[in-house]
């Protein structure tokens, strides 16, 4: 009987040591986090970035995302009713961070597809038929621009845009930015300069309403 006390007491006190230990390696990650973020903070927007929103909401979600990642897809609509349930004041910026296979192809495009005024109708139109292009976490860009050419876009005009410098230098400039702010992964949100404690919708809207009740008390 005491040796089984002794057990339950072993496994029980081993439990609350692990715990605590989980405890302080996330604290410790979240604390190096937050100090590459500060260090890094003007990169989080760039004058070329595509925006949505009021230009002086009171709240700025920036996202670093992945036209081929799945995640970002469920998130999209989510973001869209999160700022629809709060009209004028978010806006959002969107980063390019194409970490898939082939990805890099197709956020070429979409910056091609915004040179003729129709990027967000362009990132809808990925999401929407991303099970189509993508397959196995591998982006088929081929199989991308041919979901494109269905809104009427120029295709020769973007090909040739997909394939300029000035277009290489701006997605070159996001994988740069988004490796200075330690992103690993897609979709990554930033409110108002904070980044998530955790991933997970709950957190980023916990942001924004501590973003907005802050700037209301302002």
């Amino acid at each position: 009987m005491k040796q089984k006390s002794l057990f339950i007491t072993v496994v029980a006190v081993l439990i609350v040591v692990f715990a605590g230990g989980a405890y302080l390696f996330n604290q410790q990650r979240a604390a190096q986090a937050e100090k590459v973020l500060a260090q890094n903070r003007q990169l989080l927007v760039r004058a070329h970035s595509p925006r949505v929103g009021k230009a002086d909401a009171p709240v700025h979600i920036v996202e670093f995302f992945d036209p081929a990642c799945g995640t970002c897809s469920e998130f999209y609509p989510l973001v869209k009713n999160l700022m629809a349930a709060n009209e004028g004041k978010i806006q959002l910026s969107v980063r390019y961070a194409p970490f898939h296979p082939g990805s890099d192809q197709v956020v070429k495009a979409l910056e091609a597809a915004r040179k003729q005024g129709m990027f967000w109708q362009a990132l809808e139109t990925l999401f929407a038929t991303q099970p189509d292009w993508v397959v196995n976490h591998r982006a088929n860009p081929e199989v991308a621009l041919n979901q494109l050419a269905r809104m009427g876009l120029d295709m020769t005009r973007l090909q040739a845009d997909m394939n300029s410098p000035e277009v290489a230098r701006l997605i070159e400039q996001d994988v740069a930015d988004a490796k200075a702010l330690n992103v690993t992964a897609t979709p990554e949100y930033f409110v108002n300069g904070k980044g998530l404690p955790s991933f997970g919708y709950e957190q980023l809207r916990n942001l924004v309403d501590d973003a907005l009740a802050g700037a209301k008390a302002g």
